[in-house]
């Protein structure tokens, strides 16, 4: 069974006005006296950011409770100096990021000006295990098409300074403006992978192989493909449904290419408007069918998504779960809509976020 481990980032914010608050320092310092947050916690980009990372899980139940716990424990410190998380992936109130203080954030202030203080957007990342480069390049290969959809379940970031942006996924317009984010062509080897990345080093336009920000990469640190594509989700629970996703493609993909099933050959140009439309639409409108990339309905598209990973869901015991969580975010909604029907109801961005945080900290 290969293990799945999900990073995930939240937002700082003050729990009576909604604002984003810079103090991820201050909440970092709090969980590093206490053992629990030596190895789960880390800075991010913007000190209103907190991102934490679960350890490698076989088992979906288990990491749905690590998610959960470690979203309490992000709430317990965070209210032990005066703010609160949210998993929202962008703030819908406005707001003005602070970088982080390191050579790192430094380096990439000075190169990329605008486009670092406007990044103040949080993502789930899903890790799946890998056999080897090799695999985990044939899987790359193979998920492509697929992505998208996974980045419509996801989608929790309508609001941007203060305004309703008219896309479900908000965040991943903002995260395309690094230069090296975005769908990959096809690699057909892990040579010829790892060959990209060190030219794509050699031009010194991004920093290491930790900004090679394609939409699923092999990590740098561990034996893992990582699924860069979805906005950190309203809902634990979502997020373990995108985990057992993620999966069950690795798996899949896998399979066809132990099989000597070639990859779809779409362009980087059709996956980006298939990007470009998942963040648009998320699941209430319509989403390019990865066998056609024709505009279908997102519930044909996300139907499609069970069918080609069913076997793969089966046989890791996921199936039942992911079919109740995809048809509660079909017939409910993910994050998007959501916090738009908030938006409706209360009439105030502040509510949104109040509501988000105490969301947030549910099971």
């Amino acid at each position: 069974m290969r293990t799945v481990g999900v990073e995930e980032e939240l937002l700082l914010v003050d729990p009576a006005t909604g604002e984003p608050r810079a103090l991820s320092a201050a909440v970092l310092a709090r969980a590093f006296l206490d053992d629990s947050g030596q190895e789960v916690f880390e800075k991010e980009l913007h000190e209103q950011m907190l991102e934490f990372a679960t350890h490698p899980q076989a088992d979906m139940e288990r990491l749905h409770a690590e998610i959960v716990r470690c979203r309490e424990e992000a709430g317990r410190h965070a209210g032990g100096i005066g703010c609160a998380v949210a998993a929202l992936a962008t703030s819908p109130l406005p707001v003005t990021p602070s970088i982080g203080v390191n050579r790192r954030y430094e380096w990439m202030a000075e190169q990329y000006g605008v486009v670092v203080h406007e990044q103040l957007v949080l993502g789930c990342h899903v890790h799946v295990s890998v056999g080897s480069d090799e695999e985990g390049v044939a899987v790359i290969d193979r998920v492509r098409p697929w992505l998208p959809v996974l980045a419509a379940l996801s989608a929790n970031s309508p609001f941007w300074q203060g305004r309703d942006s008219s896309y479900s996924s908000y965040r991943s317009r903002v995260w395309q403006r690094w230069p090296s984010a975005g769908p990959t062509e096809l690699f057909g080897s892990a040579e010829r992978y790892h060959r990209r990345v060190a030219a794509m080093l050699a031009t010194g336009t991004i920093l290491d192989d930790g900004m090679v920000y394609f939409d699923v990469r092999l990590s740098p640190r561990y034996p893992t493909v990582e699924f860069r594509v979805a906005d950190v989700c309203l809902d634990a629970s979502t997020a373990v449904v995108l985990a057992a996703l993620a999966r069950a493609l690795v798996d899949t993909a896998a399979q066809e290419w132990r099989r000597g099933t070639e990859p779809a050959e779409d362009s980087v140009s059709l996956l980006r408007l298939a990007a470009w439309r998942a963040a648009r639409s998320g699941l209430t409108g319509e989403l390019l069918h990865p066998a056609t990339m024709r505009r279908m309905p997102a519930e044909t598209v996300v139907r499609a998504l069970l069918e080609h990973a069913g076997q793969a869901l089966a046989a890791a015991g996921d199936l039942e779960r992911v079919h109740e969580g995809v048809e509660a975010l079909l017939r409910h909604g993910n994050g998007a809509r959501v916090q738009r029907e908030l938006l409706e109801r209360t009439g105030s961005l502040r509510e949104v976020v109040a509501a988000c945080v105490r969301r947030t900290q549910a099971a």
